[in-house]
């Protein structure tokens, strides 16, 4: 049996202040990452700290050529939100597809980037969008914020508290997933602002990565034929019960092209 406590933050400093005063307690959003990993015994917090009621950090806003998405908004509210869905359609169906309605009416943005986990939609959007996250003492680029297999930039006691989503010229989300999970056994992000493209991909790797292969091949030409023909190196990529390296490779490109196909119409 667990024994822990559990208490709710009035603000993002008292929820800090927290973990400073207690370094075995953990942050709590919608636990879809954190409660799944207490049932098999892989973390014991000695407190939850409930973040995601926090006044002002699920809000959802247009700030100039960026859409900012409070932490602990839920994937649902993602997935509708009408401010989301006109700038950046991408990010709302990215959330619409993860989990199933339950983990879409639980979890939130905050704790799926904070766990990292190497099979997540969100780490994909964050890092082919370029977005910023922002914590309660600093804004981390994307390209520095994710670090290895649930590793990123965030010190033990930082609180994600919004995320920072330029607005691009098109961009599209598209997995392979597991049916079971719904996790993303490959899921490719393409985004493009004038002649610059990004790629993303998770589930593949032991965290998310951009593949410059595609990335180089797209901004060079823009179409899905020009993403089919890159051939990506297996060599980084894992090989599970679910799916071998090179067939996670061979799908990159697959998925890529089908982004760019849907980035494309819009």
């Amino acid at each position: 049996m667990y024994a822990f406590n559990f208490e709710r933050a009035a603000d993002a400093q008292a929820a800090v202040a927290k973990l400073k005063a207690d370094p075995d307690a953990k942050f709590l959003g919608g636990g879809q990452s954190l409660l799944a990993a207490m049932k098999l015994r892989l973390a014991s917090p000695s407190m939850l700290v409930d973040v995601a009621r926090i006044p002002g950090m699920a809000a959802i806003r247009v700030e100039g050529n960026e859409v900012v998405i409070g932490a602990a908004a839920r994937h649902a509210d993602v997935e509708v939100n009408a401010e989301v869905r006109q700038r950046i359609p991408a990010l709302a169906v990215l959330a619409g597809g993860i989990g199933d309605r339950q983990v879409r009416a639980m979890g939130t943005l905050g704790g799926a980037l904070a766990n990292d986990d190497p099979a997540a939609d969100y780490p994909a959007g964050v890092l082919g969008l370029g977005a910023t996250v922002v914590t309660d003492r600093r804004s981390i680029a994307a390209d520095d914020f994710f670090k290895a297999l649930y590793e990123t930039a965030l010190e033990p006691d930082e609180l994600i508290t919004a995320v920072r989503f330029p607005i691009v010229d098109q961009a599209a989300y598209v997995k392979f997933r597991n049916p079971a999970s719904r996790f993303a056994l490959v899921g490719v992000m393409v985004a493009r602002t004038g002649n610059a493209v990004r790629v993303a991909v998770t589930g593949a790797a032991d965290s998310v990565f951009r593949c410059q292969p595609l990335e180089q091949a797209l901004a060079a030409n823009f179409t899905a034929q020009a993403a089919r023909a890159v051939k990506v190196d297996a060599a980084r990529l894992n090989t599970d019960l679910h799916a071998s390296a090179e067939y996670r490779a061979h799908l990159i490109p697959v998925l890529a092209a089908k982004a760019v196909e849907a980035a494309l119409k819009g």
